[in-house]
């Protein structure tokens, strides 16, 4: 699969999505997140994730304008918050954070996570600013495979995008299988476990191997997966060697050993056991 920091899958909707992006939680609003951004930018990146619960849509909104880049050859996208969930209160923190990124339309909006019929009654409300032409794609957050089939059958427009916790110690093969099975795209939010790959023997002996480093090995494996990837950095770096990905391969049987270090091991909230 030849590839390169510009390269997109096409979501079942016909958009295309940067396969590598930008993740902003836990950035600080102002100075950091507008720096982190307009970092990725200049290295490449074409994809920005934040969320109106990370409280700094408006730094990514203000880096993006003061980046040398277009805003229609980015990729934006935003999350409704769980106390905003519901038709009228979604559509009303949407306008929130479309006022606040400094732009008119989002490339993508996700729940944030799942809240049973509450979430029904958003992704009516996301259903219609889509059709609106106000969002590109709309999807999901944070959804196993109990909670889509629960809520696929409630959808006039299927979700083009679930967002999950996913990486070496947290392979999520079955959600990978059932999302690809119904042409929805799988995106992992902590690709890294927050920098922990680079202390895993396997990885750290396959970065030798492919003259990378960790964090590069596994952000390839999970692209190879099919699973679209948004590591969090604040250091240009660290953006800038995160994005260096494209010039290598790997091979059938590494790949499997990386399967092999599942632990299901989850660094953020369990969607199985979490309740709101």
């Amino acid at each position: 699969m030849i590839m390169d920091i510009s390269s997109k899958v096409k979501l079942n909707n016909g958009v295309e999505m940067p396969w590598l992006g930008l993740g902003v939680f836990q950035a600080s609003e102002g100075g950091e997140v507008e720096n982190a951004v307009k970092a990725a930018l200049k290295n490449g990146y074409r994809s920005i994730d934040t969320a109106a619960f990370y409280g700094n849509e408006r730094g990514v909104g203000t880096g993006i304008r003061e980046s040398d880049v277009p805003r229609n050859e980015i990729f934006l996208t935003s999350k409704v918050w769980n106390s905003d969930q519901g038709y009228h209160s979604t559509l009303k923190a949407f306008e929130v954070s479309l006022d606040k990124l400094q732009t008119d339309y989002l490339d993508l909006y996700l729940i944030h996570w799942p809240m049973g019929k509450r979430s029904v009654e958003t992704w009516k409300a996301m259903e219609e600013l889509y059709k609106k032409g106000k969002i590109k794609a709309i999807g999901v957050s944070n959804f196993i495979v109990d909670h889509l089939e629960a809520f696929l059958p409630e959808c006039n427009v299927q979700p083009a995008v679930n967002q999950v916790e996913f990486h070496p110690e947290l392979v999520q093969q079955e959600l990978l299988d059932y999302c690809n099975s119904k042409n929805i795209r799988l995106e992992a939010w902590s690709p890294i476990i927050k920098g922990e790959v680079n202390d895993l023997p396997v990885l750290q002996a396959m970065a030798a191997k492919y003259g990378k480093n960790p964090v590069q090995v596994t952000l390839r494996w999970e692209i190879q997966k099919g699973v679209v990837v948004i590591p969090k950095s604040a250091n240009p770096d660290r953006i800038a060697s995160n994005a260096d990905i494209f010039d290598f391969e790997i091979s059938d049987e590494d790949m499997e050993k990386i399967d092999r270090l599942n632990k299901g091991n989850h660094i953020g909230p369990n969607p199985n056991t979490i309740t709101f």
